[in-house]
C-alpha cells in the first residue's frame, strides 16, 4: 500500500480508542480547502507497509485500533489486504473517506474489515463538484450514505465548513440526506499554506456555533467540533 505518512499514537483521531494513523497517498477529489494537500498526488518517498506494520506488532498491547485516512484510501488498490494484516495483530480499524467508491467501501464491510467510519460530507448536492474541485457523481456519494447507515459499525459524518462555500441553506440541506439519527460534526476550515487555495476563509468561532445552533432545531444530532 502507498503510505506517505505514520503517525504512532492519538488519542483524538479514533473516539474513544487509542490509535496510530496512516496517511495514504492519492485522491480522487482536489478540495480547494485540503490541509493535506501534499497527499492528493502520487509521488515516490512512500513509507514501507512492512515497517508499520512491524510497529504495529511491537506496540499492539499500548493501542486500541489504527486510523486510515489520506488521500483517500479507498483508491489503494492493496487496502484490503493491508486492513487483512491490521485485523490480524487484533487492532481495530476507523477508516476516513469521501465515499467516492462505494462498492469497496460495501466490500470492506462485509469481510468485517473495519469498526469505524468517518466519511466527509463536502457540501449540498448542487455544489458538490464545485467544492471537491472535480466532477462528482453524487449518486455515488448518496450510495456510500446509505450503505455507512445500513451497516451496523460505529460512524459519523462530518463537513469542513467553508464561508465560500457553505451557509446555514447548504449545511441544512446535506443535514436532510444524511439524516437525523446519526452523528454528524461541522468542523471550521483552517487556512495554512498547505491548502490549494489560500484565499478562502473561515467563519468565526460565534458564526459558527450560532448557525449549529439555528440547525439544531430542527437537527439536534449536529455538533461543532474542534471549538
Amino acid at each position: 500500500m502507498e503510505i506517505s505518512g505514520f503517525e504512532k499514537m492519538t488519542l483524538t483521531d479514533y473516539p474513544g480508542s487509542v490509535a496510530a494513523i496512516v496517511f495514504t497517498q492519492g485522491c480522487n477529489f482536489k478540495c480547494p480547502f485540503c490541509h493535506n494537500s501534499d497527499l492528493i498526488y502520487f509521488k515516490s518517498g512512500v513509507i514501507d507497509e512492512n515497517e508499520v506494520l512491524d510497529y504495529l506488532g511491537k506496540r499492539k498491547k499500548m493501542l486500541d485500533g489504527v486510523v486510515i485516512t489520506g488521500g483517500e484510501p479507498t483508491m489503494q488498490k492493496d487496502l484490503i489486504g493491508f486492513l487483512n494484516k491490521v485485523k490480524d495483530l487484533g487492532l481495530k480499524v476507523k477508516l476516513d473517506t469521501n465515499g467516492a467508491k462505494p462498492e469497496i467501501l460495501q466490500k470492506i464491510i462485509d469481510l468485517n474489515l473495519v469498526d469505524y467510519i468517518a466519511m466527509d460530507i463536502k457540501s449540498s448536492q448542487n455544489n458538490y463538484s464545485e467544492v471537491s474541485g472535480v466532477k462528482v457523481d453524487i449518486n455515488k456519494i448518496r450510495e456510500s450514505i446509505s450503505i455507512i447507515k445500513k451497516s451496523k459499525l460505529d460512524f459519523e459524518f462530518r463537513t469542513t465548513v467553508v464561508k465560500n462555500y457553505h451557509n446555514y441553506e447548504s449545511l441544512l440541506e446535506i443535514c436532510e440526506y444524511v439524516g437525523k439519527d446519526v452523528k454528524y460534526y461541522l468542523q471550521n476550515f483552517e487556512n495554512s499554506s498547505r491548502v490549494l487555495n489560500s484565499t478562502l476563509e473561515s467563519f468565526s468561532k460565534d458564526e459558527l456555533l450560532k448557525m449549529c445552533a439555528k440547525i439544531n432545531g430542527k437537527f439536534p444530532n449536529v455538533k461543532v467540533r474542534g471549538i
